[in-house]
């Protein structure tokens, strides 16, 4: 079924009444049609009736895959279900109807929440100070490198060079180079883990920063890291760890204790809030105290026993987002974290850590896995095709979506050819991932007995196999019912 647009059920039924204006003073309502508030033209909208409406938006809902409905296993990205107790309470009136430009005398209970919430991360990390301003992991990153540079700045050295692992995000390079650094790569070694040696070789005193993710993207834990932690602090180089894959660390480690320098959190990753849709996001920063002072403006602080905005921060890199954050997002967040509590916590990481080695202890029964050792939440196996074979990756995954399935990450990390990057979360049952290994071995059944199966998939979805070059090159992203407006009376 494909459902059409809203644009084409449009029978000319009002679904609304519109109030009159509760402006009644002549004077006031002619400074109003005036004024640069008024539109000079009326939209074209459809006029739709609210029970069509509502219709309408659950069949596209039903259309969608989503952590609803089933499984949503991508590596490095920690899509876990956002328990609806968390969604009730951020829509509680006193959340919902408040402003950030109100006095902050009536704003203490929102600023007593963001401020528990910051100490809480603060705990959670091992770091001494935290902000939640920026909206996003990259956002987070490039908060981080902007702190990093403000502090060498503040010490008069000058460092240009960020040092990034192979298997890094994409966004860290990225990042740093957004920062105006050059970006030298460390290979990784025969284990999956950062080459040591290598890694001495390069971060030297003109590197400003290095950009580690600890487990890393192939879901092994750097065991040298405190080996790495100290050749950083030798050199006086800033280390950064990207908090993507901190789900397999909540509640048992906290990067600040291993060395680490600063950090950025997802909390529509970790700490599940939603999580997709290019949005919303939130990417707090914790950092140790030397890099502190240089957290973005304003932080929540409490001054007695009163909440407010502190704003006077003379080395603050200043503002990255308006006001305090996404704060919809950070309540989410800090429900979350206080129904887990600690003890909750250490249980998330550590199903989500057995999880995944459940699933790589049977899947790799099917495919190769390159760097096979006990993996941490996720682990990345190979789907390059054996000689005369037509079947890659990409079919493995558009096949995964026939069977109920959205797709792991693919291709990624890069150091792994034709990478399948699987991460289960901790809040899928044994059930549904003994039902996502049936269907790999399906899969991989059809493969070598019926392969057009896999070139062919996806066939049940309601859109057929895509052209992904086309679709990221020339992305249709604004729609125009009839081109033009109705220009009002």
């Amino acid at each position: 079924m494909i459902e059409p647009l809203i644009f084409d059920l449009s029978s000319g039924v009002e679904g609304y009444d519109v109030a009159e204006p509760s402006v009644t003073d002549d004077i006031a309502l002619k400074e109003l049609e005036s004024s640069q508030l008024a539109c000079e033209i009326s939209p074209f909208l459809p006029q739709v009736s609210e029970v069509d409406v509502v219709r309408h938006f659950t069949r596209l809902s039903e259309l969608n895959f989503h952590v609803d409905k089933g499984l949503y296993p991508l590596g490095s990205c920690t899509m876990k279900y956002n328990p609806k107790i968390n969604e009730r309470l951020a829509a509680l009136p006193g959340f919902t109807e408040q402003h950030p430009l109100q006095d902050e005398s009536t704003l203490q209970g929102t600023f007593e929440m963001l401020y528990s919430l910051q100490k809480i991360l603060s705990d959670v990390t091992g770091f001494d100070s935290v902000t939640l301003a920026p909206c996003a992991g990259a956002h987070g990153e490039l908060t981080s490198l902007m702190m990093v540079k403000a502090y060498f700045k503040d010490l008069g050295e000058k460092r240009d060079v960020v040092v990034v692992p192979d298997s890094a995000h994409g966004t860290n390079p990225a990042s740093a180079s957004m920062c105006g650094y050059t970006v030298k790569e460390v290979l990784s070694d025969s284990s999956g883990c950062v080459d040591v040696e290598a890694f001495k070789e390069a971060v030297d005193e003109k590197c400003a920063c290095v950009m580690l993710t600890n487990p890393n993207t192939l879901g092994i834990f750097e065991n040298n890291i405190l080996e790495i932690a100290e050749h950083c602090k030798k050199t006086g180089t800033i280390l950064y760890c990207d908090g993507a894959n901190m789900n397999a660390l909540v509640g048992r480690a906290g990067p600040g204790t291993m060395g680490f320098d600063v950090m950025h959190l997802n909390l529509h990753k970790t700490f599940s809030t939603p999580h997709g849709g290019g949005g919303p996001g939130s990417g707090p920063v914790a950092c140790s105290a030397k890099l502190a002072p240089y957290l973005p403006s304003p932080l929540i602080i409490k001054d007695g026993d009163r909440f407010k905005a502190e704003y006077n921060r003379p080395k603050s890199i200043g503002f990255v987002h308006s006001f305090f954050g996404n704060v919809g997002i950070a309540l989410r967040a800090y429900v979350y974290l206080r129904t887990m509590g600690f003890d909750g916590l250490k249980e998330v990481s550590g199903t989500a850590v057995l999880n995944a080695n459940y699933l790589k202890k049977h899947l790799s029964k099917l495919l190769p896995i390159p760097f096979d050792k006990n993996c941490m939440h996720e682990f990345v196996m190979s789907g390059k095709p054996s000689e005369g074979c037509k079947v890659h990756t990409l079919d493995i995954a558009k096949r995964l979506l026939d069977l109920g399935f959205h797709a792991p990450t693919v291709y990624f990390p890069l150091i792994v050819e034709e990478a399948i990057m699987v991460e289960p979360t901790e809040t899928e049952s044994k059930a549904e991932l003994d039902r996502f290994i049936d269907a790999f071995e399906q899969i991989i059944h059809e493969r070598d007995n019926n392969p057009e199966l896999l070139l062919d998939a996806p066939v049940t979805t309601p859109v057929r196999r895509l052209d992904e070059t086309a679709a990221a090159r020339k992305p249709d992203l604004k729609f125009c019912p009839c081109g033009d407006y109705v220009t009002r009376d």
